[in-house]
């Protein structure tokens, strides 16, 4: 089975919203009927320890780290969903962005 649509949780800090926003937009990712910019996010806390080797964003090599994030959902088209990711990567601070793709069987009901 295809999917036309899914939906992305992408785990950033909160200050990052403004450029995720603006970078969904460009791709036209969160569009939905006649809205666009459609999104939501909820804050979470993560936790991650760097590994040797790393320059992370925040946290130090080898220490667990626990930080407050939001957790933005946002649908975008399957075929946009490469140039989707490019900018949503191309604004992340973080080395290693948590990203997850789920695919949807339907959008705005």
């Amino acid at each position: 089975m295809e999917f036309s649509y899914c939906k992305l949780e992408i785990f950033l800090p909160e200050d990052h919203l403004p450029s995720l926003r603006q970078a969904l937009q460009k791709v036209d990712a969160g569009h939905i009927g006649q809205y666009d910019s459609c999104l939501s996010y909820t804050p979470v806390t993560s936790c991650w320890r760097p590994l040797a080797g790393t320059h992370p964003y925040l946290g130090r090599v080898g220490e667990l780290c626990t930080q407050p994030e939001i957790k933005v959902e946002v649908t975008c088209l399957t075929r946009n969903l490469e140039p989707t990711l490019d900018a949503i990567k191309a604004i992340h601070p973080y080395e290693e962005p948590v990203i997850n793709v789920i695919p949807l069987l339907a959008v705005g009901l």
